[in-house]
């Protein structure tokens, strides 16, 4: 352990001491903001471009998946809400235990001794709660809070509606890749759990009998998971910790990033290379703790100007279909900034999720489908709205203008605010030392998520590269490097990767979902059929 934070430290420290004219937070950032626009712009691509606004092709894909599959189960993420919470207080755990059927894919008629005693249950490494809590750490972090707040910079107070649209569609999404995830994961001799988009592409199309086609689209994925693990997952989250406590302790050194993200880095390389059950073992503890006390003191905003919601309300619903947001030009394009942060909020049609939801310990892969679609619930519809209240609640005072010069800056009494430093300026209204509390939130979601993509990250790595030592340890170093980066850069260059490398994973998740979602439905009659016996 001591040795691989020592090699982190010591890959990362020669960059710090080369600072010389400019800081090394300024020589960061240029290196790396090229690397950004052209992974925007690549993946990005505009399908119609207008006079106000342009609509790029991912956020059409994903809408429209979002809508195709939330019509085709029959809005599961409304008539099965009630049975995902059952699922995750174990009221249906008996139905996991020791019951003989044939498996998946069985062509052998009736059935072989071999394949039908094979007992589902036994694999998996964490509970149904625990697998939650790891994916939901994965999603509710820094887009919640910093994410809406530059939502709401951009597009204005019509963009949480959308947001909020966005949010319940996908939870239709997250329901198809996540049953998917544990019906084609793959177990270790050693029972550990490999699972997620690479596995159900590959093993799915090749079931349909395109097996090439299939390995090569689930590399692809593969790769694109790398790069969120390195950026939403982890540059974008370290970059807004590092921006809060810059803002708390007031540092203005040219190398504060840098050293912020050295401290991030050694923090997430401890935990980081327990692997999966270390991680849920911490997740399950942190995530409902720091989740619980950001939305107790929103709570405690809201209430304490409740007078205010109705108007608040009102506001967001109006700004929605008629935005006055200087920058935003019509109702398409607060619709675009609103789904696109709602998209980076709970990654929901990414697959990273599927991920984390492999390694639940059930025989039924339906089961933890509908355990995954409150994860865009719990992180958009409750968590974000919370936020977008605040500010927009904080925002009646008239302290910034909505859409401002489109670079999602704001300026409050002649200081200029960004991502999470809006929000923590809007509590600091309202709670005396918010600035230490959400700084601590921030940070803890900020780690909370980089650990739960760090296992999304490897486990794509795994897949490409092999199972061994040497290869986990050269992502993680890699991974660690990022942190540093993330703290570094500026945030518009690190967002602007983020955006590009989450997105990017849309595009072959979606392959393997439009040729699978029948399983998903057969999967799905099968457990509801368990479950009520």
């Amino acid at each position: 352990m001591k040795t691989f934070i020592y090699t982190t430290i010591a890959l990362i420290l020669p960059f710090i001491s080369s600072a010389q004219d400019k800081g090394l937070d300024q020589k960061i950032d240029e290196a790396f903001q090229p690397v950004a626009d052209a992974f925007f712009d690549a993946i990005f691509f505009i399908v119609y471009e207008g006079d106000t606004f342009s609509i790029p092709f991912v956020l059409v894909l994903l809408v429209g998946s979002a809508l195709f599959f939330t019509i085709y189960f029959g809005f599961p993420n409304i008539r099965y809400f009630g049975k995902a919470i059952n699922v995750v207080r174990g009221k249906y755990d008996h139905v996991d235990h020791g019951v003989s059927e044939t498996m998946y894919g069985d062509s052998t008629p009736g059935g072989d001794a071999i394949e039908t005693i094979k007992d589902e249950s036994a694999d998996g490494e964490v509970s149904h709660f625990q697998a939650l809590a790891t994916a939901v750490s994965g999603t509710v972090g820094n887009g919640n809070i910093a994410g809406v707040a530059l939502a709401i910079a951009l597009g204005g107070p019509g963009a949480t509606f959308w947001m909020i649209v966005c949010g319940l569609l996908g939870m239709s999404t997250k329901f198809v890749e996540c049953t998917l995830g544990v019906q084609f994961r793959d177990v270790g001799e050693d029972g550990t759990v490999y699972g997620g988009p690479m596995y159900y592409i590959s093993k799915g199309l090749k079931s349909k009998g395109f097996a090439r086609i299939g390995k090569v689209i689930a590399a692809i994925f593969a790769v694109f998971c790398i790069g969120g693990s390195f950026g939403g997952g982890n540059a974008a989250q370290s970059n807004q910790a590092t921006i809060v406590i810059k803002e708390l302790f007031n540092w203005e050194s040219t190398a504060a990033g840098a050293i912020v993200g050295v401290v991030l880095a050694a923090l997430v390389g401890v935990i980081i290379i327990g692997g999966i059950k270390r991680i849920a073992q911490v997740t399950e503890k942190v995530v409902p703790f720091m989740a619980v006390m950001y939305v107790v003191a929103c709570l405690y905003i809201i209430f304490s100007n409740f007078s205010l919601v109705d108007d608040a309300i009102s506001l967001i619903v109006r700004e929605a279909f008629n935005p006055t947001a200087f920058g935003v030009g019509s109702i398409i394009g607060v619709v675009i900034v609103g789904f696109q942060r709602a998209a980076f909020s709970n990654e929901a049609g990414a697959g990273s999720a599927s991920i984390a939801h492999s390694a639940v310990k059930t025989k039924y892969s339906a089961s933890e489908g509908l355990v995954a679609l409150l994860e865009p619930f719990i992180d958009t519809v409750v968590i974000c709205t919370m936020t977008a209240l605040v500010i927009v609640i904080f925002n009646f005072g008239g302290f910034f203008e909505y859409g401002g010069d489109g670079s999602g800056v704001v300026f409050i009494d002649g200081v200029g605010y960004e991502g999470a430093g809006i929000t923590s300026k809007a509590f600091a209204q309202y709670i005396p030392y918010s600035n230490i509390f959400l700084t601590i939130a921030v940070v803890l979601f900020a780690v909370s998520t980089m650990i739960s993509w760090s296992y999304y990250g490897l486990q794509s790595w795994k897949f490409l590269f092999g199972r061994g030592k040497v290869a986990d340890l050269v992502y993680k170093l890699l991974f660690l490097t990022f942190i540093v980066i993330g703290a570094a850069a500026s945030m518009g260059s690190i967002w602007k990767f983020s955006d590009a490398m989450i997105f990017a994973m849309i595009f072959p998740n979606m392959i393997g979902l439009f040729f699978l979602f029948p399983i998903v439905k057969k999967e799905l009659i099968k457990y509801l059929d368990a479950i009520r016996k």
